[in-house]
């Protein structure tokens, strides 16, 4: 079976987590297809993919310009296969965050007009090495508000690898998917 997998990143936490899904569905004995939709330059085939993983992060309340883009523009050829849609987002990984967090995800798919037959939300990290003084600002004082994280102690993940894993591959084997909220993924 051939996996899609398609994200976009900001700060570098999405990227990783697409890595880990590539390391681990192809592990799983899946021909996985990795693809970056800030470095492509055209049109991708979806021809031959089986399953279709998205995920992109959320910045200002939105997901990347070049991801929404990717899902536009392929929407029908995604709506032929079976997707899984991850919204990485600092706001998931806190119980006070999560209805904020799965209104950006319900927004990309209304604007997109997308439909995937599973998605979660997944808790991103805190990298201020990649803040500048606004972005800074805004994460301590807006994003992080009443949570006991400090930007100033540095690069700090919360994405729960193991029930991310778990996530994937019940959607690979179709434990866990018909037309279903996977829920958060955070630690």
């Amino acid at each position: 079976m051939t996996v899609l997998i398609a994200f976009a990143t900001v700060e570098g936490q999405t990227a990783k987590i697409a890595n880990f899904i590539n390391d681990i569905t192809t592990a799983a004995g899946y021909t996985a297809n990795l693809i970056n939709t800030d470095e492509l330059t055209g049109q991708v085939s979806l021809d031959g993919m089986d399953q279709v993983i998205l995920l992109a992060p959320v910045h200002q309340r939105r997901h990347p310009k070049s991801f929404e883009a990717f899902v536009s523009s392929h929407k029908e050829a995604l709506a032929a296969v079976k997707s899984l849609v991850l919204s990485v987002s600092l706001k998931a990984a806190f119980a006070s965050g999560q209805e904020e967090a799965r209104d950006y995800l319900t927004e990309m798919l209304l604007r997109t007009n997308l439909k995937p037959d599973a998605s979660a939300l997944v808790a991103g990290a805190v990298r201020p090495e990649s803040y500048d003084y606004f972005d800074k600002e805004i994460i301590q004082h807006v994003v992080l508000l009443g949570q006991k994280v400090n930007p100033k102690d540095g690069t700090q993940e919360f994405t729960d690898w193991d029930a991310l894993q778990s996530t994937v591959m019940g959607f690979l084997d179709g434990s866990d998917v018909t037309n279903t909220d996977l829920s958060q993924i955070s630690r």
